[in-house]
């Protein structure tokens, strides 16, 4: 069996090390023994954007934030399927994490990084959604571990009341707040519904085709201008990314 090889280590936000390997061409950022992310499990970091951008289809010169850099699936996901004319924010709150996407991670990212409509940003997506009204066409948080925080207590606040206030206030009408989620959170439903969105859970694999854990995809979706309301939160059949 090829061994893991450690390449680099990082601070995490709020403590801890965050560790990049590699084994082969395969790649694992880790935060003491728990996995954060593995480039063969891609499947649901790709439907979040898929599934996002689906949704805001018909505008032509979508505008779109993306919490969390990772291993690059959800903004590589996202650039195939948003129009030329489109635009996509990076928030990325570890520099080291963009030094690896250009560095060691360079092949998962192929020219993602310098695609004209791409700016990354070394900030809190929670800072960059707080100083945004009405600015973004899609919202897309893959920060930590979804609504359960693993690396920082800090991330608590992008899904708790307050925090979803400020996505919905950064959102256009008719956009979408797309959370990924490692599981079903009932709760956080319940709050995204609170916050007077409409609410929609997917479930899709971890891993493609069809294989691997099944992770949750939170959509949503802002009223349209001088529209009312939220309708109540719904379960969608499971998706293939």
């Amino acid at each position: 069996m090829i061994p893991w090889i450690h390449l680099d280590t990082a601070q995490a936000p709020g403590g801890g090390e965050l560790k990049l390997s590699r084994r082969g061409d395969e790649f694992s950022i880790k935060i003491g023994g728990a996995e954060l992310m593995n480039s063969r499990l891609s499947g649901s970091e790709k439907a979040l954007a898929t599934l996002a951008c689906e949704r805001i289809r018909d505008r032509p010169r979508p505008r779109l934030l993306i919490g969390g850099l990772g291993m690059g699936f959800t903004l590589r996901a996202a650039l195939e399927a948003l129009p030329p004319g489109s635009s996509v924010v990076v928030a990325e709150l570890v520099p080291a994490v963009v030094a690896w996407a250009r560095g060691p991670m360079a092949e998962l990212f192929g020219d993602s990084l310098d695609d004209p409509r791409v700016t990354i940003v070394e900030e809190d997506v929670g800072a960059v959604i707080c100083a945004a009204r009405g600015e973004y066409d899609a919202i897309l948080l893959d920060v930590d571990n979804g609504p359960e925080a693993m690396t920082s207590a800090a991330n608590d606040g992008l899904y708790g009341p307050e925090g979803l206030g400020e996505a919905r206030g950064a959102l256009k009408g008719g956009g979408v707040l797309a959370v990924w989620s490692q599981g079903p959170d009932r709760a956080f439903g319940g709050r995204l519904f609170k916050s007077g969105l409409s609410v929609e859970e997917v479930r899709v694999r971890a891993h493609r085709p069809g294989k691997g854990a099944r992770h949750v995809i939170w959509l949503a979706t802002k009223a349209p201008e001088g529209r009312p309301g939220k309708s109540k939160p719904r379960r969608s059949p499971p998706a293939r990314p």
